[in-house]
Parts: C-alpha cells; structure tokens; sequence
C-alpha cells in the first residue's frame, strides 16, 4: 500500500505542475496573438514539414503535425493509462467503476444536448457537439492539488477514474464521428500491423523495440486511412504487456513512466500553445454569446456539473455505489464544476470538428472552451474550498 500511495502522489504532482505549464503555454498564445508578433506565431504554425521514404510522403504543417503526430503520444498515454487501470486500478472491478462511470456518462451526455440546444437548426455548427464533453485530467487535479490535504484522496482518484472513462468515451467519439473519405488499402494495411502487435502480445514479447516499430507503421497507415492518426496510440497501448510477476516494471509501466514527462511537460504544453492562440481583435461581448461559443461555453460551465453531480446522485442515493470516502456533496459539486475545464481534449475535438481556415467556426470554438475552462476552474476552486475544512479543523 505505501508503494501506491507513492505512486499516486507522483502522479499527482506530475499532473498538477503540468496543468499550470497548459495554463502558461495557453496565456503565452493568448498574448502573442493579439500582439504585432501575431504573424510570426501564425507562420510558425504553418511551417510546412515534409517527411519522404521513397513512394511514401507526409507532408504537412507544424500544427498538424503537433496534431495529429505528437497528440498520438498523448494518446498512447491515456491509452497505457486505461489498460494499467482495467487491468490492477480502479477499473478492475466493476463496484469501484460504478460512481465515476456513472458521473462519466452523464458528463458526456448533458454537454451534448446542451451544446445542441444552442445550435440546433445548424448543421455545421452541430458537428462541435462533442466539444464539451472532455474533461482535462491535467488542468482539474491541478486546481484541486491547490487544495492540499482539504482534498480528501478518495476524491481525486474518484476525478482521475472519471476523467479516464472520459477519455475513453472521447476516443469512441472521435473514431467514429470525426473520420474522413476512409482508403480501404491503408485500413488493410492497419489491420495487418494489429494482427503483429497481437502476435507479438501472444508469444510474450516484452521488449518495446518490435511494439514501437509495428506502432508507428500502425500511425502512417491510419494517417493515411482517413480515421484520425492519433487513434493509432490507444490502439498500440492496448497490445503492450502489462502483467508479469511485478506490474511496477512490466514493460507497459516503463513505457507509461517514459512518457509521462514528456507527454505533460513538452507535448501537452506544445498543443496548448499551438491551439490555443485567439485573436481577440474585433470582437466584443455579441462575440462571445454567439451559438457556438455560448453552447460550449454553457455545456462545459453547466452541463458537466448537471451530468456529474445528477448522475453521481442518482448512483448514490439508488445505493448502487457509495461517495467517496471523507468526502461531502459540497466537494462533490465542486468536483462536477471542475470536471467542466475542457481545454486539451475539447481544443482537439474542436480542431476536428471546425477545420482552421476553412470552417466560419473556426476560432469561435476556443473562445468558448476558453471561457467554459476558466470559469469551470475558479468556481470548482471556490466550491471546493468553502466545501472543505483544513487539516487540524
């Protein structure tokens, strides 16, 4: 047990620092974009990148490749995550899934229909219906570290479980609302790199080499299959070997290690800056209570509290799961308030579902997750605490 509350507090931490270097890297593109240096940080994301192996050639961007690449090594992460937990975690019995998959469900749902009232009657802006349904683990366990010990754990392993189931219902959305034309080649050609990584899953394979290698075959042929490239992540973390005679150093456990640094200090802040950037010129209050921003804005700041705390009540008081332990029903509307900070998730279900220079909605999006996160992040804070006593109290 001391190994794993070890493990939780490093985890913690990790995720606390990294969702205040999101909040840096998003003010920091904030800034520049409505600053004479706006130009340079649009040039820099149009930087064209191209990568050529004979017949084979991928050229795209910086900011897709920010996208659609280094989002696959989140991806791959929140993947690993999933699994560890599935397997040994909160996930592997189904009454410790019950409470947060409950307020899980309900987080995705009621954004939705929130964010479809506003928008109803539109089709084009009734692709961002999936916008506010993320919850940023980062950002809310970093509000919530600010909090120390007048958090009770139990609390924030009940965030970190839901906000991983709603990772989990992020993925589904995104595979199977957020696909282009599909090339029935390269999803041929995907299907042949599953069937080596469950081949190499089957003969007990530990080494990462042979995964990582039939993993990035797995990404250029998804990249080029028409579904999203970062999906190729889950799937590659799904086939890496997580049990053994001691999970902490399984070869799952040491990837997940490898890569948590860099995904939450590096790649993270990366796409916060690089999707983040909203240029505020001409735009006045009208701007911001347009459908669109006002939908998601909305179904963040409201609908996620109305589905988790709904949803969580419902659970409890049918006596299908208990709360968490220490914790009451004021930190529990604090919690549902904060799971409303969208930020990376819904930035990159917004990047699918309104296509920058192309889409008119296009910017009107990150004006409402913007808004939706910040408002999400400092009334959860003071939820929280005025629901909490501090130690000693």
């Amino acid at each position: 047990m001391t190994a794993l509350r070890n493990a939780l507090a490093r985890f913690f931490q990790l995720e606390s620092a990294s969702g205040l270097l999101l909040i840096a890297a998003a003010v920091l593109a904030m800034l520049i974009s409505n600053s004479p240096f706006a130009h340079l940080y649009n040039s820099f994301l149009d930087v064209p990148v191209a990568v050529q192996i004979g017949a084979l050639n991928i050229a795209k961007p910086l900011l897709l490749w920010i996208n659609d690449g280094l989002m696959a090594i989140f991806f791959l992460l929140v993947g690993l995550e999933l699994k560890r937990e599935v397997v040994y975690g909160q996930l592997a019995t189904p009454s410790q899934i019950i409470l947060p998959g409950a307020a899980a469900i309900g987080g995705m749902l009621v954004p939705a229909l929130v964010y479809a009232w506003f928008n109803q009657g539109d089709s084009e802006a009734m692709r961002g219906w999936a916008i506010p349904m993320a919850t940023d683990i980062a950002f809310a366990l970093g509000v919530l570290a600010l909090l120390g010990s007048r958090v009770p754990t139990s609390l924030k392993l009940f965030l970190m479980t839901l906000a991983i189931i709603d990772d989990l219902g992020a993925i589904i959305v995104i595979a199977l609302f957020y696909s282009s034309e599909l090339s029935s080649l390269s999803l041929m050609l995907a299907g042949a790199a599953l069937i080596g990584l469950f081949a190499l899953n089957r003969m007990g394979v530990r080494q990462l080499g042979p995964y990582l290698l039939l993993g990035l075959f797995l990404w250029v042929c998804v990249l080029k299959s028409g579904v999203h490239a970062t999906l190729a992540g889950v799937a590659l973390a799904f086939f890496i070997p997580v049990k053994g005679d001691n999970p902490e150093y399984s070869p799952l456990a040491t990837l997940e290690h490898a890569l948590h640094g860099w995904v939450a200090f590096g790649i993270l802040p990366l796409f916060a800056f690089a999707n983040a950037g909203v240029s505020l010129q001409g735009m006045s209050l009208q701007s911001f209570l347009q459908p669109v921003p006002l939908g998601i804005a909305a179904g963040l700041l409201l609908g996620k509290t109305v589905g988790v705390l709904g949803l969580t009540a419902i659970a409890v008081f049918t006596r299908l799961a208990r709360l968490p332990e220490g914790a009451n029903w004021g930190q529990l509307l604090g919690v549902a308030v904060l799971c409303g900070i969208g930020f990376t998730m819904s930035l990159f279900v917004g990047s699918l579902a309104f296509t920058p220079d192309v889409s008119p909605y296009a910017g009107q999006d990150r004006m409402g997750i913007l808004t939706g996160s910040l408002l999400a992040a400092v009334l959860g804070y003071l939820i929280c605490r005025l629901s909490s006593r501090a130690p000693g109290h």
